[in-house]
């Protein structure tokens, strides 16, 4: 691997495009009946239209567009309401029409952007060039037997939508951040599962350097097929210091399509780059055009959830949470709602996210879970920072005992199960005056440190007094009633 000095990387600006295919989470494919579903024995999922048989006619798949505008108002893109479809000719085997339906000249949503946050804290916008809906190829699969490749054609003909940026990115990290969005979005929608490891959602990375204050882009070369974010950086990364090197020893870029090796982190000619002339692209003779309005467009706006961005705000700026609180919990889609259903039931903020940070993170953790797997219901969580609130319940015996106690039994509210348990709090002032009568007698000398000026020793008393009451007690007022009978002659 090449390695460059400092001073010559620093002569160089890195220029970064990304193609983002997205598999749309439909029932069926987009231009027949045949099922989308991902998982099924190879060649289960055809017919004679996703086959490209003579004769058969593609419908598009109405769902299929409703999730491709989502995708373009998420993204403040203009939504084009005449649309038309061609046809993108190449062969590959996986390719059984020899044709792939897409959209050229006509894409469905126009320019917009996505919103970015770096390390260093600034905020950069990553432009969009268009989002355009087409049909997925099938696969082909290598290394099931040793002599030849097999086909499945499963995934033929499933929709996608490829959202294809401006050439806006300047370093690795800024194309994971704006990939990391990307499915952030895309799972908010609910339109992608967003699963790289799967291919429902892929990249091609366009990479080309230039000299600092060039104006003229360099030849790029288009790392095909990156099926993570991490692996999508490495490649920007090789690629860099690759062209670099190139330059530098008096060579030239050729705009080649690249492979990415991810055992050994560097890149090989898969083939040189087609131009889009060599698509020879024509309007698709089988399907007409589509018409939308924007009666269509305000019915899907209203529609739309709650997005990251606005609920980041809405959680720093009117639940006065902090950043870092805020952006944990939009980090997942699944997080978020299960929040939104938690403050819909109280207004301690700060609780709410105390017990998703400490006790449910620390469950789920350990039990290998995800937040749509925890079976108690926002309202019953709820239910349980009520009681400490209120004073029924302190925040040990909530998160040690009555927090287990709900997992164990979801169907129970808080109340009905810190009653059977015992858990509650008792109002009875003799009790606590009892409890600390008997801790103060169990350290007398402790009792004169304390008058003499050592106040640390107040943990002592509280410790011993939380132990005897088994914790029902409210550990302020027994402190301020523990404080009076220490300080009493």
């Amino acid at each position: 691997m090449t390695v460059l000095s400092g001073a010559i990387s620093d002569k160089y600006e890195l220029v970064v495009g990304l193609e983002v295919h997205a598999q749309l989470s439909t029932l069926s494919k987009v231009f027949s009946s045949d099922s989308a579903a991902f998982g099924a024995q190879p060649n289960h999922h055809i017919s004679p239209i996703s086959l490209g048989h003579p004769g058969t006619l593609p419908r598009i798949n109405k769902k299929a567009v409703e999730y491709a505008v989502k995708m373009g108002l998420a993204c403040n893109s203009t939504i084009n309401l005449n649309n038309t479809f061609a046809r993108k000719n190449y062969f590959y085997a996986d390719l059984p029409k020899g044709y792939q339906i897409t959209q050229d000249v006509k894409p469905i949503c126009l320019h917009g952007s996505i919103k970015v946050k770096l390390t260093d804290g600034k905020m950069k916008d990553i432009a969009i060039h268009h989002i355009h809906m087409e049909e997925d190829a099938g696969k082909s699969l290598h290394d099931n037997h040793s002599e030849n490749s097999l086909i499945d054609l499963n995934r033929a003909g499933v929709p996608l939508i490829e959202i294809v940026t401006e050439p806006d990115m300047r370093s690795s990290e800024e194309a994971g951040q704006f990939l990391t969005e990307t499915r952030k979005l895309l799972r908010y929608l609910d339109i992608c599962d967003g699963n790289m490891e799967e291919g429902s959602m892929r990249c091609d990375a366009n990479i080309s350097v230039r000299l600092k204050g060039a104006t003229e882009y360099g030849n790029r070369c288009e790392v095909k097929n990156l099926n993570s974010i991490r692996n999508v950086q490495r490649a920007i990364e090789h690629e860099f210091t690759r062209q670099i090197g190139i330059i530098e020893s008096g060579g030239r870029i050729h705009q080649n399509t690249l492979n990415f090796n991810a055992d050994t982190g560097e890149t090989s000619v898969l083939r040189s780059k087609e131009m889009a002339n060599d698509y020879r692209y024509f309007p698709e003779p089988d399907l007409t055009p589509l018409f939308l309005d924007e009666a269509y467009l305000n019915n899907i706006r209203q529609a739309m959830p709650a997005l990251p961005n606005e609920l980041y705000k809405k959680y720093v700026n009117k639940l006065s949470l902090s950043e870092y609180d805020a952006t944990v919990i939009t980090a997942e889609r699944e997080l978020a709602m299960y929040f939104e259903g938690l403050i819909k039931h109280t207004t301690n903020y700060k609780s709410a996210v105390h017990l998703l940070m400490g006790p449910i993170k620390s469950h789920l953790n350990e039990s290998g879970l995800s937040i749509i797997d925890i079976k108690v219901t926002p309202e019953n969580l709820a239910g349980l920072i009520h009681l400490v609130d209120s004073g029924k319940i302190n925040n040990s015996v909530a998160t040690h005992k009555l927090f287990p106690a709900l997992l164990a039994s979801p169907e129970k509210s808080a109340i009905q199960l810190a009653t059977e348990l015992n858990l509650l709090i008792s109002d009875d002032g003799g009790d606590v005056s009892g409890y600390i009568r008997d801790a103060i007698a169990k350290y007398p000398d402790k009792v004169i440190e304390y008058r003499k000026g050592k106040k640390g020793v107040l943990g002592l008393f509280m410790g011993e007094i939380m132990k005897s009451s088994k914790g029902k007690i409210d550990p302020q007022k027994t402190n301020q009633l523990l404080i009076k009978e220490l300080e009493a002659k």
